[in-house]
Formats: C-alpha cells, sequence, structure tokens
C-alpha cells in the first residue's frame, strides 16, 4: 500500500464532512446566511481546507446537488437506440428523473436555491445554468432520435425544456413551492407515461 492512499482516503474523509455540514448548514440557515466559517466549524475542519476543495459557496451548493443527482442514478445513462421503441427509452430517462425529483434532501436544496436566487439575478442565473447542465442527457437523447428521424424538432433542447416542464409540474413546483408531499409510484408512473404520451404525439 502506498504512503498516499492513507491520505487520500482522509481528504475524501475531510471532503464528505465539508458536505455534510453544508448540506446542514444551507437547510438550517439559508443560503445568504451560511458561511464558509459557519461550514468549516461544523464539519470540524479548518476553512483552509474547506477553500481548498470548493473554491466558493456557489461552487459547494452546486457540488452538493450533483452528489445527491449521482446518489439518486439508476444506472448508465440511456443513450438512444435506433433499434428500440422510443416511448420505452423515454420512460427509462423520466423514471431517473423522478426518481431525483423525488429526493426529500434534493427538495430541500431546491428551496435553499430558490430562496437564494430571488435576492440575485446572477446567483439564480448560475444555480439554474449548473442545474441545467444535470439534464442534458435527455437533450442529447431527443438530438439523437431527431438525427435518426424518429423525431421532428429543430430545437432539441426546446423539446427537451417542454418535456421537463410537463414532469416538474406534477412532480418538483408543487412540492418545492407548496409543500406537497412526493408523488408516489404509482403516481410517478402515471406523470411519466402522460408526458411521454404527450410529447410523442407532438414532435413522434
Amino acid at each position: 500500500m502506498s504512503t498516499s492512499e492513507p491520505t487520500l482516503r482522509l481528504t475524501d474523509r475531510k471532503r464528505a464532512a465539508v458536505i455534510g455540514a453544508a448540506i446542514e448548514e444551507f437547510l438550517a440557515a439559508g443560503f445568504d446566511a451560511t458561511s464558509m466559517d459557519r461550514i468549516a466549524a461544523r464539519a470540524g475542519v479548518s476553512k483552509r481546507t474547506v477553500y481548498n476543495h470548493f473554491p466558493s459557496k456557489e461552487a459547494l451548493f452546486a457540488a452538493i446537488l450533483g452528489q445527491l443527482w449521482e446518489s439518486s442514478d439508476t444506472g448508465e445513462v440511456t443513450a438512444y437506440s435506433a433499434a428500440h421503441p422510443l416511448r420505452a427509452q423515454l420512460l427509462q430517462l423520466l423514471f431517473k428523473k423522478l426518481t431525483l425529483l423525488n429526493n426529500e434532501a434534493f427538495l430541500s436544496l431546491a428551496r435553499v436555491a430558490i430562496a437564494a436566487g430571488i435576492h440575485s439575478q446572477e446567483r439564480a442565473r448560475d444555480m439554474v445554468a449548473r442545474m441545467g447542465e444535470r439534464e442534458e442527457d435527455l437533450t442529447v437523447w431527443i438530438r439523437a432520435a431527431a438525427a435518426d428521424g424518429r423525431l421532428k424538432t429543430s430545437d432539441p433542447m426546446f423539446a427537451s425544456q417542454q418535456l421537463q416542464a410537463l414532469v416538474k409540474a406534477f412532480a418538483f413546483w408543487p412540492q418545492v413551492t407548496m409543500g406537497q408531499p412526493p408523488l408516489s409510484a404509482d403516481q410517478q408512473r402515471h406523470v411519466a407515461e402522460s408526458a411521454a404520451d404527450m410529447f410523442l404525439a407532438r414532435y413522434a
């Protein structure tokens, strides 16, 4: 075993501690009231250690959202397949997205992000852009299906946003803004199937 391995594991543990502390601070105090000093104190590390891993509070928040996305991953990214029905492929993508939107930790942090964005348009644009990066797999799939002639759209990103809006109208905004409970498995299936059918009726 090399001497660098224990150091690496310690670095990973510190990073995990920082992320865990940051989640607690963001949820307890909100984005603006949370400081890197408070995060460092809660994590039991130095402020320098926090900045060694994350150059800014925005970057730390984005890393948390990314980690939640990865932890909700139900498998490899669904790549477009010319040999399989569009509906089955689309449903797999939507179920993956619904897994994330059904995660209470993600919904709680989304509330923090929205509240933070209200007070800063620049911050709001940055957070939306970072979260949008995590939705790129759906746009890539639509672009590939369109290139294969199976979907009719000259703007895959617009079509992707339309589809995501159909899902979020039931599985994100009511939970984030009105405190409604996450969807049950049956409700998730109903939303996914309805959204997929509406999307394919328009674009297939």
